[in-house]
Order: C-alpha cells, then sequence, then structure tokens
C-alpha cells in the first residue's frame, strides 16, 4: 500500500504563505484521487482540496482563491500552497490517497497567528 508522508507546516504570521508537501511511497500517476484535510482542535476533519490524476481540482469555499493544490506524478507527491493565511486555517493538514483503498498520512501542524 501507498504510504504518505506530509511535510512544510510550521508557525506563520496572518497574511503569510505556507507550501505543503504529501510525498508517497509509490507511484500516484495514474487511477487515484488525492485530497488534502484539516482537522481544528475540537472541531471534525474537514476537506480542503482535492485533485485527480488528471489534474481537475476542487476546492472547500472558505479556501478557493488562496490555496493551490498540484500534483508532480513523477515525484509521487501532491502539493498545496496555501496564502492569504488566516488565524483560522489553523489546524492539522492530512493527506488523502484513494484508489482501490484509502491511506493517509501522519498529518503536519499549520499555526497562523493573528
Amino acid at each position: 500500500q501507498v504510504q504518505l508522508v506530509e511535510s512544510g507546516g510550521g508557525l506563520v504570521q496572518a497574511g503569510g504563505s505556507l507550501r505543503l508537501s504529501c510525498v508517497a511511497s509509490g507511484s500516484i500517476s495514474s487511477g487515484n484521487l488525492m485530497r488534502w484535510y484539516r482537522q481544528a482542535p475540537g472541531k471534525q476533519r474537514e476537506l480542503v482540496a482535492a485533485i485527480t490524476s488528471g489534474g481537475s481540482t476542487n476546492y472547500a469555499p472558505s479556501v478557493k482563491g488562496r490555496f493551490t493544490i498540484s500534483r508532480d506524478n513523477a515525484r509521487n507527491t501532491v502539493y498545496l500552497q496555501m496564502s492569504g493565511l488566516k488565524f483560522e486555517d489553523t489546524a492539522v493538514y492530512y493527506c488523502r490517497y484513494t484508489a482501490t483503498y484509502d491511506s493517509w498520512g501522519q498529518g503536519t501542524q499549520v499555526t497562523v497567528s493573528s
């Protein structure tokens, strides 16, 4: 099974930017959906962005226009470029791979100071 490792989180001031990476242990070149989720303290995990193998994308309304999901299949990596960060973007961000099975990463913390 594909295993996922997220990185790139950290502490950033409101209005700043971060780029998260999700590296898969195997090929993600076809037949899958890659998604970023986040979970803030005391809240349910929510979908942030998704990208198909063909490159079609979808975003949560709260991040549309500020976040960009992309993938580099040659590097088995999915990215989440986040700009215009807000305090309410503070959460643990998780990567999810869906094909014939699901796989989740361990998460990376993003903290936005107001």
